[in-house]
């Protein structure tokens, strides 16, 4: 047993409180799979001896095989070996009885990869950093809304210490953020308790809208784990306060969308920025890391929009990029290069929604600047103006286009693995088959007798 399991099996011996462990993967649609087990398997699962199907990485957003999958028909749905990631035990106290997490990832047999997980693809693309001795440092921002869990659909929530339910737009708002005070205060604490470095929080611009951003951190595999993690804990806590915190791109039709932006910069083996070159225009290697991503944006938007709800945020005059552009300090354009000083030049990536995986995401946007930066691509001229109304090009405009774009794509084909890409594209078509049989109440009431 190695002094890392023996660490995390003293810890869980000092939480006599909790009687049961989740031991759990990441699929592909950023959903946590696993199993409920007896902490006296907490061993087991560390030391590797836990098995789950290869499949569960891939099933549909409702938990739904693929139709045709070859991981569950043609092998007889095999299993795989599941394999810590040595993220600690992550406790997990606003469950009804307190329990803690063993974040767990696939292999095979043989203890190779099986690359249809989605925390493999980030790792390979890492892999290649480190062959180049370059580590991306990352920070990402995430919004969601807190609605009220009662009506049908989406309504803003009741404050706690008002009484009064939100019904507005309230950007930056500190009477917004002192409201649910009690909330964000036991986000903040889970968080310290598992290590999940997070920075400010604001109200954002939308009815019970907030943003709150992880701090940067020199491991990329770390901060898609952080964003995960995050996601489950605001969940889980909204569930306690009486709310649903909602992660979805666009829960109201007419206001602000909820972003997954992306920070990152790259170190040498020095410790030293790559992308500062001395000048607020930033490094040749900058830039061509941008050109990359500018060049794999559109094949790249399923990872970036994977939902049916997603492209309602990817629209004209939204704060949320259409066009593949990128531009210094222009929060229009999809890749921005942020002010400040020199020695912390970086690039923001603005394309993904909170619904999207952050470990597809930050393999999508890391992978697309290393092609830039081996091929040395250029980015062109940055955008200084509004590019909603020029003659650009565009994010693929709709979901299926998205799909056909991911799945013909030559530079996704090398950033992710066939086998996760044909997952992906499968799942997605499934997921887009299953919403077109649906007719929803606005189209019977627009044209059941009407036309």
């Amino acid at each position: 047993m190695s002094e890392a399991i023996r660490e995390v099996l003293d810890w869980l011996k000092s939480r006599p409180d909790i009687h049961s462990l989740r031991a759990a993967v990441c699929d592909l649609n950023g959903i946590m799979r696993g199993k409920r087990i007896p902490v006296d398997q907490a061993a087991k699962a560390l030391e590797g001896k836990l098995r789950m199907p290869y499949s569960v990485c891939g099933v549909d957003v409702w938990g739904e095989d693929i139709v045709g999958n070859k991981l569950v028909f043609s092998t007889g749905d095999a299993d795989g070996i599941c394999q810590w990631t040595g993220r600690g035990i992550l406790p997990m106290d606003w469950t009804a009885h307190p329990t803690a997490l063993i974040p767990l990832w696939l292999s095979d047999e043989s203890g190779a990869p099986f690359l249809g997980d989605p925390r493999r693809a980030l790792a390979r693309i890492l892999d290649r950093y480190k062959a180049l001795k370059l580590t991306p440092v990352v920070a990402t921002e995430l919004e969601f809304y807190l609605v009220d869990p009662k009506p049908a659909r989406p309504r803003g929530p009741v404050s706690p210490i008002t009484g009064r339910r939100l019904d507005s737009d309230a950007a930056l708002s500190i009477d917004e953020i002192d409201d649910f005070e009690g909330f964000l205060h036991e986000v903040y604490e889970a968080c310290r308790l598992q290590d999940i470095p997070v920075d400010s929080a604001i109200a954002e611009n939308g009815v019970g809208q907030f943003e709150i951003n992880l701090n940067h951190v020199p491991d990329a595999l770390r901060a898609a784990d952080d964003a995960i993690l995050f996601k489950r804990t605001v969940k889980g806590i909204a569930r306690n306060h009486g709310f649903i915190a909602s992660f979805m791109a666009k829960p109201y039709g007419k206001r602000s969308g909820s972003g997954f932006h992306v920070h990152f910069s790259l170190l040498d083996e020095d410790g030293n920025n790559v992308f500062d070159d001395g000048t607020p225009r930033g490094s040749d290697i900058l830039r061509h890391a941008v050109g990359g991503q500018l060049a794999a944006m559109a094949e790249s938007t399923l990872v970036f929009a994977p939902h049916f709800n997603s492209f309602r945020r990817l629209r004209p005059n939204s704060h949320a990029p259409t066009a593949v552009a990128w531009g210094y300090e222009n929060r229009m354009v999809a890749i921005r290069i942020p002010g400040g000083p020199n020695a912390a030049r970086r690039i923001e990536h603005r394309v993904a929604g909170a619904d999207a995986n952050p470990y597809l995401v930050l393999a999508a946007i890391l992978g697309a600047a290393l092609i830039g930066i081996e091929k040395q691509l250029n980015p062109g001229e940055p955008a200084t103006t509004d590019v909603y109304e020029r003659d650009m090009t565009k994010l693929p405009p709709d979901w299926a286009s998205a799909i056909a774009s991911f799945e013909n794509g030559n530079l996704v084909a090398e950033i992710f693995p066939d086998a996760l890409r044909g997952s992906l594209v499968a799942c997605k078509k499934q997921e887009l088959e299953t919403f077109a049989l649906r007719v929803n109440n606005f189209e019977f009431e627009t044209y059941l007798e009407a036309i």
